[in-house]
C-alpha cells in the first residue's frame, strides 16, 4: 500500500514574523510541520505497520527550508519524501495541481493524507481540489480511520461534537482532524535514522502540470497592528458591571 502524506511548513506560533518587500515573510525563523500534518504522519505509519510491504511518502512544496520539515516527517515514520522546490507562494488551485503532478510522477497512490487545514492560511481547499483533479473521494476532519480491503471507513467530527460515518473506496484523500490520534513524536534514534532516508528533489519546472484557468495573486502582506486603548470602568460594582455589559453589547458587539 502506497500512502502519501502532504506536509506543509508553517511558522512556529512563537516566532516573530517579519514581512519583507511587502510580499513575503523573512524565512530566517523557526518553521514547524503544520500540526494537523503530524496527525497524518502518525496515522499513516499506523496503517503502514499493519500492512507489510506498505510505505509512507511525505510530500512538501516550498523553498530550501522545506527540507527540514521533510526530515522531521521522515523521523516521524515516512520511508522517503518528495521536495517540490519553489521559492514563490502558490494558491490552493496551483498547489493542488503541483501536488498531483509530483504524485503522478512518483507512483500510484492508494491513500493520501492531508491536514484538515494549515494554521497559517487556514484555506481548507487544497485537499478538495487535489481530489477533484485525481477524481477520487475526499473527507475532512477525520477522527477515526479504519482501512479494510479496498475501502476506508472514516468517522468525521461535525458540529457540537457529533460524528458522521462514511465508507470510501480506495484511493481516497483523508483530511486529519485533531481528534484522529495523539501524534507520535520521534526519538533520538528516529532522528538519526531520518538522516539516511531519501529526500527526492523535484524541480517545479520539470513537473508537467496545466496552469489553472483562474488564480489568486498576492498583492501585499501586512503585519497585524494592535491598537488598544485601555479605559477604566469606574463606580461601584453594580454600576461597573452594567457599564461592562453595555460595552460588550453596543461597542464590541460580542454579546
Amino acid at each position: 500500500m502506497r500512502i502519501y502524506v502532504c506536509v506543509k511548513q508553517v511558522p512556529d506560533t512563537a516566532a516573530s514574523i517579519r514581512v519583507i518587500e511587502g510580499k513575503r515573510i523573512d524565512e530566517r525563523m523557526t518553521f514547524i510541520i503544520n500540526p494537523y500534518d503530524e496527525h497524518c504522519l502518525t496515522e499513516a505509519a499506523k496503517i503502514r505497520d499493519a500492512r507489510p510491504g506498505s510505505e509512507v511518502i511525505a510530500v512538501s512544496l516550498g523553498g530550501p527550508s522545506a527540507r527540514d520539515i521533510l526530515r522531521s516527517a521522515l523521523a516521524m515514520g515516512a520511508e522517503r519524501s518528495l521536495h517540490i522546490q519553489s521559492e514563490r507562494p502558490h494558491d490552493a488551485m496551483e498547489t493542488a495541481r503541483i501536488l498531483k503532478a509530483a504524485i503522478d510522477l512518483d507512483g500510484k497512490p492508494d491513500l493520501i493524507f492531508t491536514g484538515r487545514e494549515s494554521i497559517d492560511s487556514c484555506g481548507m481547499q487544497t485537499m478538495f481540489r487535489l481530489g477533484a483533479l485525481l477524481q477520487i473521494p475526499v473527507l475532512s476532519n477525520a477522527v477515526d480511520v479504519d482501512i479494510q480491503e479496498g475501502e476506508a471507513f472514516v468517522s468525521t467530527e461535525a458540529e457540537l461534537g457529533s460524528r458522521l460515518q462514511y465508507s470510501l473506496s480506495l484511493p481516497c484523500i483523508i483530511g486529519a482532524g485533531r481528534g484522529l490520534n495523539t501524534p507520535k513524536y520521534p526519538t533520538f534514534p528516529d532522528i538519526m535514522k531520518a538522516r539516511k532516508k531519501e529526500i527526492r528533489t523535484l524541480d517545479l519546472q520539470d513537473l508537467r502540470f496545466e496552469p489553472s484557468a483562474s488564480s489568486m495573486e498576492l498583492l501585499e502582506l501586512r503585519t497585524v497592528a494592535e491598537d488598544r486603548t485601555p479605559r477604566p470602568i469606574e463606580g461601584d460594582p453594580d454600576t461597573a458591571v452594567e457599564e461592562l455589559i453595555r460595552i460588550l453589547e453596543q461597542e464590541a458587539r460580542i454579546i
